[in-house]
């Protein structure tokens, strides 16, 4: 469906061993503290692709989780909640990485909320775009990602995912409604997205994750609402940095604000002209607020 994406430069490649496999990590050298940055479900670490050699001279390190991007495949089948844990420890651990800053988008962003509170003297700052954590008024999931995440649906969705042209159709309607262009050959679409609903000629599709990580979204919130209740989140020391795009109509500006109010030390900031992606639409200026907010 798509031509393959140019690596960045300046970067190394490396696999790391994980439960289940080895994923895929993308580490652009520079100085400590290093910047963990983590994707969510429809994507991989290429989203970070124009932001990362904004960071410069600070080392950052993308993960493709398990399952996406240029990692190991999966085999169809329930999703591990701590998978995501495990996978980071080994990062941590493989690439022998002190306190850094840990970065989450969409879906990972409450993986960064967790392992912050796991392992609070690895993490000396947390950054959160256009992310969720709980069950909130605010907040709205996309239709495709309800569909693919309510079980009593899953005869719907296997059907629609089963069959190329309707996962086009919903990934275009999904696309519109973020205002994305799925002909821009430039646009985090073809860079990030449809590489893992299609595969491309570096990767085979994402499906089987894309499928168990979506269909643990509701339990995961209940746990997260726990989290939340137990006052873990207000008792949280480390410093928080939210950067949403502003024209995200569903992890949305009032979601933003719903979520700052759950930490005791943090700072919102939107990002004008950017939707779900702002480290793709605005990279300039997310650079700038990392490192106002986690300065070196």
């Amino acid at each position: 469906m798509s031509e393959a994406i140019p690596e960045p430069v300046d970067a190394e490649f490396r696999m790391v061993s994980v439960p289940g496999g080895r994923i895929h990590v993308t580490d652009f050298p520079g100085d400590e503290p290093a910047l963990v940055v983590m994707h969510g479900f429809p994507d991989d670490s290429r989203i970070y692709d124009r932001l990362a050699p904004l960071l410069a001279p600070r080392r950052v390190v993308a993960v493709d989780w398990l399952g996406y991007g240029r990692s190991d495949r999966v085999e169809s089948g329930p999703f591990d909640g701590a998978q995501h844990q495990r996978e980071l420890r080994a990062v941590f651990d493989s690439l022998e990485l002190g306190r850094v800053g840990l970065a989450g988008h969409d879906a990972s962003g409450p993986d960064a909320i967790d392992f912050t509170l796991n392992e609070p003297g690895r993490v000396g700052h947390l950054i959160l775009l256009n992310t969720y954590y709980g069950h909130a008024p605010a907040g709205r999931f996309p239709e495709m990602i309800r569909l693919l995440a309510d079980p009593g649906l899953t005869p719907l969705a296997d059907a629609m995912m089963d069959d190329p042209n309707q996962r086009l159709w919903l990934l275009n309607h999904t696309g519109r409604r973020w205002g994305l262009d799925a002909a821009d050959q430039q646009g985090i679409a073809v860079a990030s997205i449809l590489p893992q609903f299609y595969g491309d000629d570096a990767q085979p599709d994402a499906l089987a994750a894309i499928r168990a990580w979506t269909s643990d979204l509701f339990p995961a919130l209940d746990q997260q609402d726990a989290h939340v209740a137990a006052g873990d989140l207000a008792a949280l020391a480390v410093p928080v940095t939210l950067i949403f795009g502003a024209a995200d109509d569903y992890l949305s500006p009032s979601l933003a604000r719903h979520l700052a109010g759950l930490f005791p030390r943090a700072d919102l900031h939107l990002v004008d002209n950017a939707s779900h992606w702002p480290q793709w639409d605005q990279p300039e200026f997310v650079a700038r607020l990392i490192e106002q907010a986690a300065p070196k």
